[in-house]
């Protein structure tokens, strides 16, 4: 049961921790439609597709498929505070999450090292659950941190009837932050708790012989 329990927080984690990757290096934090409009024999077509990440900006021809991609000043040069808020919480949290994969990985039932320390073994189960839940909520906090930011921006937008042919979403880059963020969580969770609770069942069902 701890072992099924080990390698399904692993599998989750290490799938979570791609998420993460994915979301820190692709370019869709943030999709700003371009709405400016064609008229022909009553056609209505969409111009431009832009995608703001947080390294750089792509724009893709709707009527050629052609995307061209501007990479963003300098990483010291002044930037808006979402983005630089959500670089440093998310690549925080991409190392986190390689951390504790690395120690989860060498906590494992089935991997050699340690193998007569079992209680040591276990103990880095714990630690790589802690970690995880770190990079989790660091994650989870830059992902909404971006997501509220646009979505703010929208409204001021909205509640000032400004309407430049622009519409703003959140990308999929965002989506798959929260997703990463989330699913690091779940593992942690059932490495602390899940896996306490197996480890006190087992104690008790193979006490130590005075």
């Amino acid at each position: 049961m701890s072992a099924a329990l080990q390698m399904t927080a692993f599998g989750l984690a290490l799938l979570s921790t791609l998420f993460l990757l994915l979301a820190t290096c692709t370019d869709c934090w943030m999709v700003n439609a371009d709405d400016s409009l064609e008229v022909s024999r009553a056609t209505i077509f969409k111009v431009s597709h832009k995608c703001r990440g947080l390294w750089r900006e792509c724009v893709t021809n709707m009527q050629d498929g052609v995307r061209t991609c501007d990479q963003y000043d300098s990483i010291l040069a002044d930037h808006p505070v979402k983005i630089v808020v959500t670089r440093t919480l998310l690549i925080t949290a991409d190392l986190l999450a390689g951390l504790a994969l690395a120690t989860l990985l060498l906590g494992l039932d089935c991997i050699k090292f340690l193998k007569e320390e079992p209680h040591v073994k276990l103990k880095m189960c714990y630690g790589a659950g802690v970690i995880l839940s770190i990079g989790s909520i660091l994650g989870l906090v830059g992902s909404v941190w971006y997501a509220v930011d646009v979505y703010v921006e929208r409204a001021m937008l909205v509640s000032h009837n400004i309407f430049l042919g622009v519409h703003y979403d959140f990308g999929w880059s965002c989506w798959l932050g929260m997703a990463g963020s989330t699913g690091c969580f779940g593992a942690s969770v059932l490495l602390t708790c899940c896996l306490h609770a197996c480890a006190g069942q087992s104690a008790l069902s193979h006490p130590i012989p005075p």
